[in-house]
């Protein structure tokens, strides 16, 4: 009898590796996903219905292309068309799938220096904080938000950075960037989701909405196994199935914040399978034979990587979001 508990230990020791090769795969995504809560309302459904944990890593979209690119993640959810589309063109990502879309906001201080409130033209207005030279705080770190606020500069003919002391660059994430436009009764662009979320925000209101290039399209893209053959593809495959399908769409739906929606789910592309949204975005490799063991503390690595790579930029999230 004495040789049962030994039994047990040896059971337990062989189990116990196993169990550090939980299905999970890793998410690089913008900070508004993360901060704004949707993610806490996401993620815990689609483990419910797969098994399969979601490691977020929150950074601008910029780092997270350089973290597809270097294969420490398995998918991206990022939010600037033309990147993305680079991304996959350059043969990192496989198909990129347009999930959700909210819009920007230029807010500003409520005394409204340049006049801008109440318009929807925001190249016209970025025009008119330029001739005001009144204070803009710009995120100045590569994110989507940041790539299409220099964007409309360049439509406004205007190269801020050498324009003077009132454009600023906090090259921070948004909520730093909105706490320090708050300091300063500044300008800035922000996506609607992270303003919804911010609760610091003083004297700063929304003044132009509606222009249709303030459009934020929010898309998903798993990173190229034949680029970096460890990546999970199984799981990124069900992770992306799941969120264009109808529960990861009806799931997106439902998403409030103090009770508004803040993110409207896209149509699922037409080449879809109509009976399980499973999308065609190439033949998935078989599995490797690996062992698990390995793959499991292999993950663990990668987490570990990936946040120590992007940790300038994920305390973002932490800025008043």
């Amino acid at each position: 009898m004495r040789l049962l508990p030994l039994l047990a230990l040896l059971l337990l020791s062989a189990i116990v590796p196993g169990a550090a090769a939980e299905r999970s795969l890793l998410l690089a995504s913008t900070t508004s996903t993360e901060a704004s809560g949707l993610f806490a309302h996401l993620l815990p459904r689609f483990e419910a219905a797969t098994g399969i944990r979601v490691k977020v890593v929150a950074v601008g979209t910029g780092q997270a292309i350089a973290l597809g690119e270097r294969g420490d993640v398995d998918v991206l959810l990022i939010h600037h068309r033309a990147s993305e589309e680079a991304f996959v063109a350059r043969g990192f990502g496989l198909a990129r799938h347009e999930i959700m879309a909210n819009e920007y906001l230029l807010v500003g201080p409520t005394s409204d220096p340049a006049g801008i409130r109440g318009g929807r033209d925001a190249v016209a207005a970025l025009r008119a904080i330029a001739a005001a030279r009144a204070p803009f705080v710009s995120r100045g770190d590569e994110s989507g938000t940041h790539k299409l606020e220099q964007e409309l500069w360049q439509a406004a003919g205007i190269e801020p950075r050498s324009a003077g002391p009132w454009y600023r660059e906090a090259g921070s994430g948004m909520g730093a960037t909105l706490n320090t436009a708050a300091a300063l009764d500044a300008y800035t662009l922000v996506d609607s989701a992270s303003w919804a979320a911010f609760a610091n925000k003083r004297a700063l209101v929304a003044l132009v909405e509606g222009d249709p290039r303030l459009r934020n399209v929010y898309a998903v893209i798993r990173v190229n196994p034949q680029r970096h053959p460890h990546v999970k593809v199984e799981e990124g495959r069900a992770f992306v199935d799941w969120l264009v399908g109808p529960e990861g769409r009806s799931a997106i739906t439902a998403f409030r914040i103090a009770g508004r929606p803040v993110f409207v789910p896209l149509a699922p592309p037409e080449a879809e399978d109509p009976a399980t949204g499973a999308l065609p975005d190439g033949p998935a490799p078989a599995p490797r034979p690996a062992a698990q063991p390995r793959r499991g503390r292999w993950t663990s690595r990668r987490a570990a990587a990936a946040m120590r790579s992007a940790s300038t930029s994920s305390s973002a999230s932490s800025g008043g979001l």
